[in-house]
């Protein structure tokens, strides 16, 4: 036997006879607890067989490093990435002092050849192994995508929660001071008082909106004008004033019709009236905004519906925006050439919205938070096309054909698991019979993405002549 059968298939230990037959052919070599044996990322290494101790292998997924496993006597590995060429897609530290064996890459394809039971062992060991590794890396990435959306949806919703706050404060004090002063307009005469009334009533339904430049050269006219009038604070009073489109010349009539001796009383009630008013509109926007904004994710996880349901394109795009509003607004420009007369389409959506967030966060990884994101939609034959369109670097020719290949990543080791593209790749042509792919140059990529209309009818999107065949 060359394996212990009740080992399961994803970690098949060798056995004594396989050992020894294996030490034939390798070096052995000692390792302190606290060495490391090969790091991820790391290639050229060799096949590797544990003897003695303990041999912990682990890997950097988010920034964190997640235990895959313990190796000991009779465990193997290295066998993935000599049979692929690839790199270590994780690391091996030593837990205790240990021996390894060694075997170098030309002997140990020999030893594979050579033995088939051996090499039943270790090639149904890689295939599982890849399969479990995948399945826990694909968990892990969503939930890494998760935890940055939840990072900026907490600031998303810190933001207009904050202002709420404020001006529910502010109007607290505001409400105090105005019953004050409505107390003492009573000391005017009835026609003043309707006149007072008309004019807060006309000023009210007057809001305006100035440029910065404008804005601050009206508020410089109309302080000057209360400082000509005797009216204390006026710096802080003009700014409300012109924003509800007090000037001068309606500051003119105003002081007509009221003595001169009330003049202060009735623009600091005036004042106090109209901050009132502005203040209930910014907690009426902020708790419209964090509304917004719950319902924005309640539609992007698709909560509360079937799994397979009628989708709305454009709104699962938006919906994702949205999600990520606190990236974009640090300097990206999103363009939308929606193409509204788009039917909508029999899909999972809360796995398509994983596909526009892996799409949107790399657009906005690769043109370092500024440029223009373009997301375009319109029908090709029988499916509909979404491209998505960025003006960052662009991705290097000479890896452009691996994009989508499982674990590749040009990010740092831990900054990314290399499963963005290939999940967005399987849930497009697996789950909804469509196809992606890319076109790239330095200062613009575009991804495409296809979707049938009808799955069921669908027999495979007539893609562009122009599209590039990077895909899997």
């Amino acid at each position: 036997m060359l394996h212990d059968p009740n080992q399961n298939k994803l970690f098949p230990k060798l056995s004594e006879e396989a050992l020894q037959k294996m030490q034939e052919h390798g070096i052995e070599i000692s390792l302190n607890a606290g060495d490391v044996l090969f790091s991820e990322g790391e290639v050229g290494y060799e096949f590797r067989v544990v003897l003695e101790g303990e041999i912990e292998i682990t890997k950097q997924v988010g920034g964190e490093t997640k235990l895959l496993t313990i190796h000991r006597r009779g465990d193997f590995m290295g066998e993935i990435s000599m049979l692929t060429g690839a790199a270590s897609i994780a690391s091996a530290r030593a837990l205790t002092t240990a021996k390894v064996l060694q075997i170098d890459s030309d002997t140990f394809k020999q030893i594979i050849a050579e033995c088939s039971p051996l090499a039943d062992v270790i090639l149904t060991a890689m295939i599982e192994r890849s399969k479990d590794v995948e399945a826990q890396l694909r968990q892990q990435e969503k939930l890494a995508a998760l935890g940055k959306l939840s990072a900026g949806l907490a600031h998303e919703l810190n933001n207009p929660a904050a202002a709420g706050t404020r001006s529910a404060s502010k109007l607290r004090d505001n409400l105090e001071k105005l019953q004050s002063l409505t107390w003492q307009l009573n000391s005017l005469e009835q026609k003043q008082l309707d006149f007072l009334a008309e004019f807060e009533r006309n000023s009210k339904s007057n809001s305006i909106k100035f440029d910065p430049l404008t804005q601050s050269d009206k508020e410089d006219e109309v302080t000057n004008w209360l400082e000509d009038h005797d009216i204390s604070n006026s710096w802080k009073i003009s700014p409300t004033l012109v924003h509800v489109g007090i000037d001068n010349q309606k500051l003119d009539n105003l002081a007509k019709n009221i003595p001169e001796e009330k003049l202060e009383l009735v623009i600091n009630w005036l004042e106090m009236t109209f901050a009132q008013t502005c203040l209930l509109n910014e907690i009426e926007q902020s708790t419209s905004r964090i509304s917004e904004l719950v319902q924005a994710v309640k539609n992007y996880s698709y909560m509360d519906k079937a799994s397979l349901q009628e989708v709305d394109i454009h709104e699962g795009i938006d919906n994702t925006l949205i999600i990520f509003g606190h990236k974009l607004k640090k300097g990206i420009t999103v363009k939308r050439e929606y193409d509204q007369s788009l039917p909508n389409i029999t899909a999972y959506g809360s796995e398509l919205n994983q596909v526009w967030t892996n799409l949107i966060d790399n657009a906005i990884d690769a043109m370092n938070a500024k440029g223009l994101l373009t997301i375009r939609t319109t029908k090709d034959n029988t499916c509909i096309l979404i491209e998505f369109t960025d003006t960052g670097v662009g991705i290097p020719k000479a890896i452009q054909s691996r994009i989508f290949e499982p674990f590749f990543t040009t990010k740092d080791v831990g900054a990314g698991t290399g499963l963005g593209l290939d999940i967005a790749y399987r849930i497009i042509t697996k789950r909804h019979k469509g196809d992606i792919h890319f076109e790239s140059q330095p200062g613009e990529t575009c991804f495409r993405v296809y979707l049938p209309i009808d799955q069921s009818h669908h027999t495979g999107c007539q893609t562009s002549p122009l599209d590039l065949p990077y895909r899997m």
